[in-house]
């Protein structure tokens, strides 16, 4: 194995007969952000704990950071980081003071834990607000305090379990640029979300997990590639019109598109975006068919999970 984070075969059963893990497998690269979607009870969790060493598997192998999991768990958890999906900082002590004790209790000495805790607090943009005790902090401040936090001994691999869960959009911003703060400096996050919108933002390769295991992975263009090719959206004015425009567009582009007459809308696959689209409202125009709205509309990770999930049945 050389990946930053692999596993091969992992089996998981709890009592009771429930299958957590059925042959999970993954090979996440080092030194970018690697994303886990998957419905609730996908096994998502699981894997994480056993990754990082919180709860043993019943079979197969996995390495984190150059170690065997079964074999050096110690080896593990000194080369990784896990951050849940609550921010874990004492709202009593200010902003530096929990970075300092984060870095005492993982037996840096006073002075370089309070110089880690510096330039921790610079490189999360807290600096202003190192002094204000962290409950006076935003959750997004609070967020970043926790990923600076797992950050005090620089691990190669950060596991970060649903990070912006409950943020606004502005604070969920902030957490992303940290994230990809922590790549930059050369380290592996292995990303769990309910955001497929997170996930298509920050992770370079993804793995949708269902029923214990890995039901598909690549790079967000190929995941969305697998459920089909761009499609033309149009909106005539007339609905009296909408069977006239199905055959000009049946002409055009060689398939009978999708009606959705309530909406007076079609829909058509299409290979070359941009000319399909202009060719399309000309020959309308031509026609004599008045177009309201006309767009292009690409794959998201929604459809991408809902499709390989089975969550739309």
């Amino acid at each position: 194995m050389t990946s930053a984070v692999a596993a091969e075969g992992l089996r998981k059963r709890y009592g009771g007969g429930t299958t957590a893990l059925d042959g999970f497998d993954l090979h996440a690269p080092a030194g970018g952000v690697y994303g886990l979607l998957g419905p609730n009870g996908a096994g998502k969790t699981t894997a994480v704990r056993a990754l990082a060493t919180l709860l043993t598997f019943d079979a197969g192998r996995a390495e984190v950071a150059g170690a065997d999991v079964r074999r050096q768990p110690e080896v593990v958890r000194d080369r990784i980081a896990l951050t849940g999906q609550y921010a874990a900082v004492d709202e009593i002590l200010s902003g530096r003071q929990n970075l300092v004790l984060f870095g005492r209790l993982q037996h840096l000495g006073a002075r370089d834990a309070q110089r880690r805790a510096d330039e921790l607090l610079e490189q999360f943009g807290l600096t202003e607000a190192k002094g204000r005790s962290a409950a006076e902090y935003s959750g997004g401040m609070r967020r970043r305090l926790d990923l600076a936090a797992s950050m005090i001994r620089r691990p190669a691999v950060l596991f970060l379990d649903e990070p912006t869960t409950g943020l606004d959009p502005r604070s969920r911003n902030q957490v992303w640029d940290a994230v990809r703060a922590l790549v930059a400096g050369g380290t592996t996050v292995l990303l769990t979300t309910q955001y497929l919108d997170e996930a298509d933002q920050l992770a370079a390769r993804i793995a949708v997990v269902d029923a214990g295991r890995v039901v598909a992975e690549g790079t967000p263009a190929q995941l969305k590639a697998t459920i089909g090719a761009d499609r033309l959206e149009l909106v005539v004015e007339d609905a009296a019109r909408l069977a006239d425009a199905a055959t000009v567009v049946a002409g055009l582009t060689g398939t009978t598109p999708d009606v959705d007459a309530d909406q007076r809308r079609l829909r058509v696959p299409v290979t070359d975006r941009v000319g399909s689209l202009v060719a399309t409202v000309r020959a309308l125009q031509d026609a004599g068919i008045p177009v309201a709205d006309a767009g292009l509309h690409r794959p998201t990770l929604d459809e991408v999970f809902l499709h390989l999930t089975g969550a739309a049945r």
